[in-house]
Parts: structure tokens; sequence; C-alpha cells
């Protein structure tokens, strides 16, 4: 009988699973959208009051994406007085979506990557995991690999879609 040979684990691609750079910072929302009357315009009396009185402690050791959600102008001095609230509390605040803050949390995980760990290699960013991982990721790990892999590729190393190939 003729042994079956894993061509797989002695090929030499390297997989990179990216769920192993999952940012370990939950993130919050703030919308400064109910401070607003009548969604419409923020009164600077009540906003002031508000902020005073408010219990900040929930947000304790949170990072807070801080945004409007709704299409108004927001004076800046309110993003900047409620970051001022906020700051005693938290890890970190960001001005955006929760989707964008965890978009700047990934880049600043993947920034662990040593590119020249990877020099010259080929190079399977794993796809389908348990975790979900934003597109902004993939564009990122990208970034940071291309001027340094032989190949790039996206998904499991029995089906590959090429990303880039340096030439000879």
């Amino acid at each position: 009988m003729e042994e079956i040979i894993n061509r797989v684990a002695k090929s030499p691609l390297i997989t990179l699973n990216l769920e192993t750079y999952l940012p370990k910072k939950g993130v919050v929302e703030y919308d400064l959208k109910q401070n607003l009357f009548q969604e419409l315009i923020l009164k600077e009396k009540d906003f002031r009051s508000f902020i005073q009185e408010n219990d900040w402690s929930k947000y304790t050791n949170k990072v807070v994406a801080l945004h409007c959600s709704v299409d108004v102008i927001i004076p800046v001095w309110a993003y900047m007085l409620i970051t001022t609230r906020l700051q005693p509390y938290t890890q970190e605040v960001f001005f955006g979506t929760k989707k964008e803050v965890e978009s700047i949390l990934w880049r600043e995980s993947l920034s662990q990557i040593n590119p020249q760990d990877f020099e010259g290699e080929k190079v399977i960013i794993k796809g389908c995991g348990q975790i979900p991982i934003p597109e902004s990721a993939y564009a990122e790990v990208s970034r940071i690999l291309s001027p340094v892999v032989s190949s790039l590729m996206y998904g499991e190393a029995c089906s590959t879609v090429p990303i880039f190939k340096r030439s000879k």
C-alpha cells in the first residue's frame, strides 16, 4: 500500500491567521445623537448640564467610539468637552464610528507583525475563521507584507486566491 503524503504540510507555504491579532480592547459607542434637541441641534446649556450630571464611570476601561449618527452640525467644542469627561475613565477615546475605531485597533494590532519574518516567503492569509475580521485588516496585512514576500495568497492551502507575486 502506498504511503499518503501531506503535501500541504511539506510545502514552504506559511499560513498567517489574522485571528491571532484580534485586538484585545472592546469598543463601545457614544452617539451624540442622544444629546440633541429633536435630533436637530445641540443646546449648550442642556449639554453642559448633562456632562456634569452623567455617570461616566460606566465607560471605565472601555475604548469609546465618539460620533454622531445623524447628519447635523455639531460644534467642535462638544466633542472636546465630552472627550475630557470620558478621558479619566476610558482606555482610549476615538472620534469615529465603532467600525472605524475597530479598524484603527486592528491596524495597531497588526503593526506587531515584523515584515522581515516573512521576507521572501510564500504567505497565505487565512480566510474563513471563527471570528469575523474586517476588510480593513486584510488590506493592512497586504500593505505590510507585499513589499517583502515572494507571494501573497488568500484562503486555505488547498484553495488559495493569488493576491501578489514578486517578479523574478
